[in-house]
């Protein structure tokens, strides 16, 4: 203790003062400083001062030398290192620092590498061509000087001798020539180059211009900017991309410059006489044909023909290529139907399904009266295909050009591509694939597309929807302009109404369809102030059913009063062959005479059977609730579980306790299992629909196929149920007859009525031929309502009251309720009997006949009738 106390004494080191305010609470770690500084030691580290507090005592401690300032990074002596190597670093990077730049030049030492930018090239090779072009002014000064001294020698000879002036002026005009190809030689070098330089410069400029504006990046960030020449091929790039003629154009500039380059090269090397004009047009010579240059005589004009040639090969390859992209994205554009249809009062067809065929069937009888028209097909499908399978339809479309094109109808592009605003009718189908809800989904979004058309829309659109729910929607947002058709809610109401009363499919597909009588509107000036009743028998041609009030907004009234007197503006609805084949014409003479005071037949109690499950179901159960007698019975045989059953009719709106004329009946099983169906009591049923079920309905062939099963095997069952009408003979072995088994099957059909749901008009035959059932095409019907509403939007409010359970409705009489058996009437005479229960007669059909007849041509023929016939009428609902 003593010794330390003594070498702190030696040291000469104060003490410090128990109150001095330098003395402070902290801890003061040895700093590092360079050789040379104030106080410090060879190993330029000091002992660590420690100050206590002064509880401790005044202890004896070190002198504190003064502090020297630091600058961080030059005082710092990193670890290891002598201070000596890192004072030499200093010096040197002090050196680089103070060393002057060069005037005029951008040179920055590059920390990385120790390269340097490429600047200082470009700057002596722009000397370089500077001064090349300064001495060739030069020469071409003296040059000039040298034609005036020919000159003033060419005047002072000419006393002296004219020959030798002649050959000094030739001597003259050599040298002339001689000058002109040096000044052309130096054009063409200097041309050559100087996009060289140019870009090279222009690249440098931006890099430094780059380097300036974020001086603290250091020069690896700037080499990892885009080069020019990259930037350049992509402008270049967008520009062909963006404008589709820049290709011919550019190449047209090129062979420009490669015929004007290469007539300068060859006045330039070419020493005999000729003129520029003559080195353009042999240089053009030389690109259109590359074997032109053979004849050229010497190592330049051969060097300079050679070249030309081969710029004049690759400008007719890169041309022929450029023709034969062309023409060939021109024949896949035709091919795939990319290209634009230029028509107008055509109708267009948005999508594709399979009712698709039967509506250009329909669409082309319809335009046979005027010649044939123009049908436009756009469809997400490619162009071959759909026109491979409408050739596949093997129809004669009688003057109607079917084209179709490969497009969205989501798409305003596509869309005007097919003139959508020019078209009088839109046609939008609904998808196959797709399940109602959002096949319904998308023709909202197609009727979006549609409305989206700034040129407008001429003619109105006819909609196809799947679900009934869904049709309010669509008119919303279409307006006007929108009809919908609903697929489902048609084809179910007319399967109730052709179970109720036997025979009326067939009727409503001579209707509805364009081969037989159809509904037409049309206004007859010289009808005004006539009564209906009156009206009804001016058409030799036509049967009036209905007037369009003008006063009541066009509202069309079917089946209106008989006195109603018909007022201006007022359309008569009438159901025609043609538009073109009617006209009214003298009242006829009638012999009304009495007819029968028979009622209405009261309704009662019916029993039916629903084989399968549709989606629209709920909708038909409504509609049999409105036609059914209190008292009867629905009978419901599917695979859906009756549970999941009452939670599908409860979501499609049905209230079940609401049901005051039906029962519900619900029965599990497979349709086409014979097992399942004999569990049935299917001799008792009245009618019995088989439905196209909701699980295969996607599939048409499997659909039909399943429908076909299923009305084999009830009939079958219930042949062998009903007792038979005729003896068997004992003769009749006891195989099997197909004959037989067809009469029986007849005779079960005479006690039951069934109506299937066919999708394919090839199952038809089938079923048709057989005549044990009725059928109900439903896609074709679809297709005939879509076709009628197409012609003329006005048809569709006609439809929709003939289709639903109020209103009026389509019937079949018996001929009792108009004449006796064996009376002799005329048509018109059956009408004017008719509407005194408030009925129009339509057609009839003759006992023994199969076939109904519409709107018959000689309504005042007289004839005999029997009451075996029936009659087609339109009559008030009840």
């Amino acid at each position: 203790m003593q010794e330390r106390g003594d070498d702190a004494t030696s040291n000469s080191y104060p003490a410090p003062s128990p109150r001095s305010p330098e003395l402070k609470r902290s801890l003061t770690i040895a700093t590092y400083l360079p050789r040379g500084t104030t106080g410090g030691t060879e190993t330029d580290m000091y002992d660590r001062d420690w100050y206590y507090p002064s509880l401790v005592g005044s202890l004896p401690a070190r002198v504190r030398p003064g502090r020297v300032p630091l600058n961080i990074g030059d005082n710092l002596v990193p670890f290891g290192k002598s201070s000596e190597q890192v004072r030499d670093k200093n010096q040197v990077e002090e050196k680089m620092e103070k060393k002057p730049a060069v005037p005029g030049i951008f040179c920055q030492a590059r920390k990385c590498g120790g390269q340097f930018d490429h600047s200082l090239i470009i700057v002596v090779l722009l000397i370089f061509s500077i001064s090349t072009a300064s001495f060739a002014i030069s020469q071409r000064k003296k040059v000039l000087d040298l034609k005036e001294e020919c000159k003033i020698l060419h005047n002072c000879c000419i006393s002296v001798n004219t020959s030798d002036s002649s050959n000094i002026s030739k001597m003259t005009n050599i040298s002339n020539k001689l000058v002109n190809r040096n000044i052309s030689l130096y054009t063409i070098a200097l041309s050559a180059l100087s996009p060289f330089f140019i870009l090279k410069l222009v690249d440098q400029l931006t890099r430094n211009r780059q380097t300036s504006n974020n001086p603290n990046s250091n020069s690896s960030s700037a080499e990892e900017g885009v080069p020019l020449k990259k930037r350049i091929a992509y402008r270049v790039d967008i520009f062909f991309s963006i404008h589709p003629y820049a290709k011919l154009l550019a190449l047209l500039v090129a062979t420009i410059l490669l015929i004007c380059f290469g007539g300068v090269a060859l006045y330039t090397v070419t020493n005999g006489s000729g003129s520029f004009v003559e080195a353009l047009w042999l240089s053009w010579t030389f690109v259109a044909d590359s074997g032109h240059h053979a004849d050229q005589v010497g190592l330049g004009p051969r060097i300079v023909s050679v070249l030309i040639s081969s710029g004049g090969m690759l400008v007719f390859a890169t041309m022929l290529g450029l023709v034969s992209d062309a023409i060939s994205e021109k024949v896949d554009s035709w091919r795939k139907g990319k290209s634009e249809v230029i028509e107008s009062n055509h109708i267009l067809i948005l999508g594709w399904s399979d009712k698709l065929g039967s509506l250009l069937k329909q669409l082309a009888i319809a335009n046979k009266s005027i010649g044939g028209g123009v049908i436009v097909v756009l469809a997400e499908r490619d162009k071959e295909e759909m026109e491979m399978d409408i050739a596949k339809l093997e129809f004669d479309f009688m003057g109607t050009s079917v084209i179709c094109r490969s497009g969205s109808p989501l798409i305003l592009a596509d869309l005007k591509k097919v003139s959508v605003s020019k078209a009088r009718a839109i046609i939008v189908l609904a998808a196959d694939e797709n399940a109602d809800q959002q096949s319904d989904a998308r023709a909202l979004r197609v009727v979006l597309s549609l409305t989206g058309v700034k040129e407008g829309l001429r003619g109105h659109v006819v909609v196809e929807m799947c679900d009934l729910d869904n049709e309010p929607l669509v008119k919303l947002v279409g307006g006007e302009l929108i009809e919908t058709v609903v697929a489902h809610d048609v084809i179910g109401r007319l399967m109730i109404q052709c179970a109720l009363q036997p025979g009326l499919a067939q009727i409503w597909e001579d209707i509805l369809g364009f081969e037989n009588a159809e509904f037409y509107i049309e206004r007859w000036p010289q009808l005004d102030g006539m009564s209906f009743g009156e009206v009804l028998v001016s058409f030799p041609d036509a049967v009036p059913c209905g007037v369009k009030v003008a006063s009541k907004s066009g509202k069309i009234v079917i089946n209106p009063d008989n006195n109603y007197i018909i007022r201006e503006g007022d359309e008569i609805l009438v159901i025609a062959e043609d538009d073109d084949t009617y006209s009214p014409g003298l009242l006829p003479v009638m012999h009304m005479g009495v007819p029968p005071n028979i009622p209405s037949p009261p309704k009662f109690p019916e029993k039916i059977l629903f084989c399968g499950w549709r989606r629209d179901i709920h909708d038909m159960i409504k509609v049999l609730e409105a036609f059914l007698a209190p008292g009867s019975e629905l009978w419901m045989f599917n695979e859906v579980p009756e549970k999941e059953r009452e939670r599908k009719l409860t979501d499609g709106g049905l209230i079940l306790s609401g049901l005051r004329n039906i029962r519900l009946v619900h029965k599990e099983g497979n349709a086409v299992i014979r097992r399942h169906l004999e569990s049935l009591p299917l001799e008792t049923f009245d009618s019995i629909l088989i439905l196209a079920d909701e699980s295969v309905e996607d599939s048409v062939v499997h659909s039909d196929s399943r429908s076909l099963a299923t009305l084999l095997l009830i009939r079958d069952i219930q042949s062998k149920r009903l007792p038979s009408k005729e003896v068997k003979s004992p003769r009749r072995f006891a195989g099997f007859s197909h004959r037989s088994w067809i009469r029986e099957m007849q005779h079960a059909s005479d006690k039951s009525i069934i109506i299937s749901e066919i999708l394919d008009s090839r199952t038809r035959n089938l079923v048709s031929v057989s005549k044990i059932s009725d059928y109900i095409l439903s896609n074709e019907l679809v297709s005939m309502a879509l076709a009628m509403v197409a012609e003329d939007k006005q048809i569709n409010r006609v439809l929709e009251e003939l289709f639903a359970e109020q209103g009026n409705e389509m019937c079949i009489r018996s001929a009792e309720y108009y004449l006796y058996e064996q009376e002799e009437l005329s048509f018109y005479d059956i009408m004017v009997r008719a509407r005194g229960r408030e009925e129009i007669v339509i057609g009839y059909r003759l006992a023994h006949t199969d076939q109904a007849i519409i709107n018959p041509s000689s309504k005042s023929e007289v004839r005999r009738w029997s009451l075996d016939d029936v009659f087609v009428v339109i009559c008030k609902g009840k």
